[in-house]
């Protein structure tokens, strides 16, 4: 794709957009100043509602004249730095993944040492209460465990630590308070639009409005 050269252009210089910005401001006009008292009253106000319509047209189509260059540019810059920006993050992905995995393995054995120097007192404990000397014959030397890996690696580069991040997930939806229920007002709009009359603990009802076409 050959080079180009992007210019900001202000579109209140445009003679296009001067000349509906006039339209609009009239239908402003009459709009503020209009009482509906007939039918005929009617008929005028959806005259200036089609030409509404079609002024939204019209403003949209001459505000995407002037963004789709620069939105095309923005999306082809975008792609050209993703092709260096994904590969960092999946290196920046790896590397924090597999300090993680060597932590929480460490962390696993440390446990799991633990556990088998508490089960080998309890199993004393036993003992020495069935024999009734009160003696310990189990051997309670402490299992070898690793050390636990630093909170902060520092490095001539930077620094590495330790945090945590709060995470939560769903036991039970019953049990969540109300407040912290969310109904799914995307999905209830698009049955109720396709035909769906009847939700529990809803109201579906139908309320007046204008098309114009």
């Amino acid at each position: 794709m050959p080079e180009q050269t992007l210019a900001l252009v202000n579109p209140q210089t445009d003679a296009t957009f001067v000349a509906l910005g006039e339209q609009v401001m009239g239908l402003v006009r009459y709009a503020e100043s209009r009482t509906i008292t007939s039918d005929a009253d009617i008929r005028c106000a959806t005259d200036d509602l089609s030409l509404i319509v079609k002024l939204k047209k019209a403003l949209e189509d001459k505000r995407k004249e002037y963004v789709q260059p620069f939105n095309e540019h923005v999306k082809e810059v975008n792609g050209i730095f993703k092709l260096i920006s994904d590969p960092l993050d999946k290196a920046d992905t790896l590397n924090r993944s597999k300090v993680l995995a060597y932590r929480a393995e460490i962390e696993r054995k440390r446990k799991e040492a633990e556990a088998i120097e508490a089960e080998k007192l309890a199993l004393a404990k036993r003992e020495a209460a069935l024999s009734g000397t009160g003696e310990f014959t189990v051997d309670l030397t402490p299992v070898a465990k690793p050390e636990a890996p630093p909170d902060r690696t520092h490095t001539e580069m930077g620094t590495l630590s330790k945090s945590g991040i709060w995470k939560w997930e769903l036991v039970d939806w019953e049990l969540v308070p109300r407040e912290y229920k969310m109904l799914n007002e995307v999905l209830i709009g698009k049955v109720v639009r396709s035909g769906m009359r009847t939700i529990p603990g809803l109201r579906i009802y139908q309320e007046e409005t204008l098309r114009i076409i």
